[in-house]
Parts: structure tokens; sequence; C-alpha cells
């Protein structure tokens, strides 16, 4: 039996979930209201999948809705457990732009920078002096996993208890079949989600002005003080490839953002958020396509043909 609760942090937190834990289930005491979004603004579905002319080879699930609308045009596995890899990281956003100040300096300690093997990171070194706006910058164009790591430290004050910030806020939000272990989304066999709980994340953080912004930036110029007080200059890239060419946007369509993520276990994901030729905006997302250059063709395809 394992009991949680949230500690540590700077900001006021919610009330914390009683949780105990037996096998693969878990079941949770919530001491707080449901948010009002439970009630309207959502698009529900069974779990029938709903799919037409166009199924997308070697994916683990996708999904298109109309949020506008609470319409469902695709659902394919919506409920399956996958592994988010840096999709992850829409919540770690979401959760900064909620207990944090974007002007608020920070110091970039020595774990924080220190990140697994082969992720990809921002290059904040031990020492340097950064604000919370630089941290989600880098978050969310280059999706380092330093910058994750620093968002954890600087709301939690660890990134144990962020994550166990990031479960609580998970399941307020409804995503009650997933579950996080780190701020990035670095494989871990207990580092989970499905393509619903995303969405459920993804439209949560939407409602931020930043999150939105910083999610359509297809680059960004920025600058900051390393520990001996020189400037340090980078240039930041998006790596959304609708971004940056290396994907046709589909006719008629306009990408207003996303978050990417791939890693072996996870394969490439994508969340984005678009506008139609009706000016109808549509969230799609897609989990586990087989390469890069696969996935944003099958995700040009979906828009194509349901959104």
């Amino acid at each position: 039996m394992a009991f949680f609760t949230a500690c540590g942090s700077s900001k006021d937190l919610p009330d914390a979930y009683e949780v105990y834990e037996k096998g693969d289930d878990t079941e949770m005491s919530m001491q707080i209201e449901q948010p009002d979004f439970f009630a309207k603004g959502l698009c529900v579905g069974g779990t029938e999948n709903v799919t037409g002319e166009y199924i997308p080879d070697d994916i683990a699930s996708a999904l298109v809705f109309l949020p506008d609308e609470e319409k469902i045009e695709y659902a394919e596995n919506i409920y399956d457990k996958v592994y988010p890899a840096s999709t992850t990281k829409i919540l770690t956003a979401y959760l900064a732009l909620k207990y944090g100040n974007l002007d608020d300096p920070i110091t970039v300690s020595s774990t924080a920078a220190s990140v697994p093997a082969e992720s990809s990171v921002c290059g904040f070194k031990a020492g340097d002096q950064i604000t919370l706006y630089d941290a989600l910058s880098g978050l969310m164009l280059m999706s380092g996993n330093d910058a994750a790591n620093v968002i954890a430290e600087y709301v939690s004050g660890s990134n144990s208890d962020f994550c166990v910030l990031m479960n609580q806020e998970a399941r307020l939000l409804g995503a009650t079949h997933s579950h996080f272990v780190n701020p990035h989304g670095y494989p871990a066999d207990d580092h989970y989600t499905t393509a619903y709980d995303l969405y459920l994340i993804f439209q949560a953080a939407l409602k931020d002005d930043t999150f939105r912004q910083l999610m359509a930036e297809k680059e960004m110029d920025v600058s900051y003080q390393n520990a001996a007080g020189e400037t340090v200059n980078a240039k930041w890239e998006s790596t959304n490839h609708y971004y940056t060419g290396e994907a046709e946007i589909p006719s008629g369509f306009e990408i207003l953002g996303g978050k990417t993520g791939s890693s072996n276990s996870s394969g490439f994901c994508l969340v984005l958020y678009s506008k139609d030729q009706e000016n109808r905006p549509v969230i799609s997302i897609i989990m586990r396509s087989a390469s890069k250059e696969i996935l944003y063709q099958q995700m040009s395809r979906l828009l194509s043909v349901y959104g």
C-alpha cells in the first residue's frame, strides 16, 4: 500500500488525494469539487472505435475531435495504454502556468541540468540564471528534458514531489488512466497515458494564453546569464515538422501548435491543434507511429479526411 501527498511546493496546491494501490488497480478518494468542464465542453464517446474510409496503419491510437462542437470525428483505441514520451510536457507546462509566475527568477541546479542519455535538451548548466518563461520556452520549443526538471523543482521542490502533483492534477482533469513518474516523458514502464487522457490534458492547457503562444512559436531567440555572469545566447526551434517545413500542411488547415514526442517505447507521437477551412478548431492526436515522416503523413491524411 502506498500513500502520496503533494508537498514541497512553493505554490498553493489543491488538497491531496488519498491514494492506495492494489496490483494494477488504483483507487483514489478525492476531496475536491469536480471542475465545470466535466459537465460541458468535452468530446465524450463510448468505448467503440469511430473510424471511416481511412485508418492509419501500424499505430497505437489516434483521434480527431472538434472541441467547439464536442464532436468526435475519428477515434481509434483512444483508451488504450500508451507511452507518451515528450507529450508528457503538456502536463508539465500546464502545471507551471497554473502554479508559477512567468517572471520568477530560477537558478538551474546541478540535478535539473543532469538528464538521461539521449535526452532532448536546451543546454542549461548548473548555475544558469533563467526565468520560468525561459524554462517554459525551452520545454515547448526544444522539448528540453532539462527545462522539465527545472520546472519540476521550481513548482514542487523535486521531481518526485512534482510527479505526485502531476498525477493528482491529471485525475482532476479526468485523465484517470495515466501515471507519470517524471516531468519530461523519458521512458519508464510505470509512465503511461492514453490518447483520450492526453486530449483532456491538452484541452485544459489550451485555455492558457501563454501555452497557446509558446506552442505556436516556430523559433525563438533567447538569452540568459550563466553561473559566471556571462550572457548565453541561443536560438530555439520548434520540433513540429509542420513548422520547420519538413512536413506539408494539409490544404485548408492552419497549424496552431502542439507537442511532439518520440522514444523507442512510444514510437513517434504528435498532439496537434489546428483550424480547418471552416475555421473550426481541431484537436488531433496520433500515438506510436513508425517514423517521423510517416507520422506527419498520417496526421495530414487524418485531418484531410476527418477534419
